[in-house]
This record gives structure tokens, sequence and C-alpha cells, in this order.
């Protein structure tokens, strides 16, 4: 990974969403919204705002479909790709403690990147029939929230530091309330 790579990656993710989500926004603004204005969500996003519109959204909705797959699906191939590469050379190390360390650190990110892929796929690709508008707000409520807040906590405990103070504050609290 050179300096020169990790800028790029950044400019082109940057554009891309920019562009991706400057043509959804343009779409969008076009439609009309003569009802209801109160989205029945727990943030503005696009699914539940094209619900308030009286407009025919199949459009809108197909746009969104062909930009979010390659969205989705490139950096995807890309984690695909990674953990392969990371599986074959840990495979090679040739002590078992060493494979295990590099998958315990591996296991780490991959729980973060499951947790989130597999939220994101349940409420934009699983159809809506098939869901609750409640189920949808507490998916969209883990992937927004949820795993960025678990995100610190799942690399955090794996320090030996963070580990031993999580324990001693734990004994405490559990020998407080045995008494």
């Amino acid at each position: 990974m050179t300096n020169r790579f990790c800028v790029t990656s950044i400019i082109i993710s940057w554009l891309i969403g920019n562009v991706f989500s400057f043509i959804v926004t343009i779409t969008s603004s076009k439609l009309n919204f003569c009802g209801s204005n109160i989205i029945d969500h727990l943030f503005c996003d696009i699914v539940p705002l094209l619900e308030l519109s009286s407009s025919d959204t199949f459009s809108v909705h197909l746009e969104i479909f062909l930009l979010a797959a390659p969205s989705v699906m490139v950096p995807t191939s890309i984690i695909v790709m990674s953990y392969t590469y990371i599986v074959i050379s840990v495979l090679r190390v040739p002590s078992s403690t060493g494979r295990q360390k590099a998958f315990s650190t591996c296991s780490s990110h991959l729980i973060v990147v499951s947790i989130f892929y597999w939220t994101i796929f349940s409420v934009y690709v699983i159809p809506k029939r098939e869901q609750t508008w409640v189920s949808s707000k507490t998916l969209s409520l883990l992937y927004t929230v949820f795993t960025p807040f678990i995100n610190p906590i799942i690399y955090s405990l794996r320090n030996k530091d963070i580990k031993k103070a999580v324990q001693q504050t734990l004994h405490k609290h559990i020998s407080r309330n045995n008494y």
C-alpha cells in the first residue's frame, strides 16, 4: 500500500459516492410530494422518502438499484479477495499459535463487516413485502448506530490492557452487588 494508492482510493471513493448521491438527489427532487410530509423512519433515508411521493417512483428505485450494485459489489469483491489472500497467507504460517493469532485478528474485522453488510443487505435487498416497517427501522438502526458503536469495542477487547480493565471493573461491580 503506497501513499499514492491510498490517496487515489480515497479520491475515487469520495467522487463516486458524491456523484451517485447527487444523481439520486436530483432525480428525487423532481418527484411530486403532495401528501403527508412525515417520514416514518429513524432518519431521512431514500426508501421511506420515496414512499411519501405521489409520483411514480419506479425509475428512481431502478436508478438506486443500478447505482447501488457497483457500490456494493466492488467493495464486497475487494474484501472477499483480500480475505482470500489473507487466509492463504495465514495457512502458510508454520506454527499453529501464529495461525491462531492471525485468524483472531482477522475475526474482529470480519464480525464488524458482516454485521454491517448483512443489515444493509436485509434493509435494501430483501423485498419490502417480507419486512415490516419496524423490522426495517431496527435493521437501519443496526447499520447506522450499532455497527459504528460496536466497532471500537470489538477492536479494543483485543488489547490485553483493556481486557484486564474490563475484567477488573466487572469484578468490582459484581463484588459490590453481592454485598
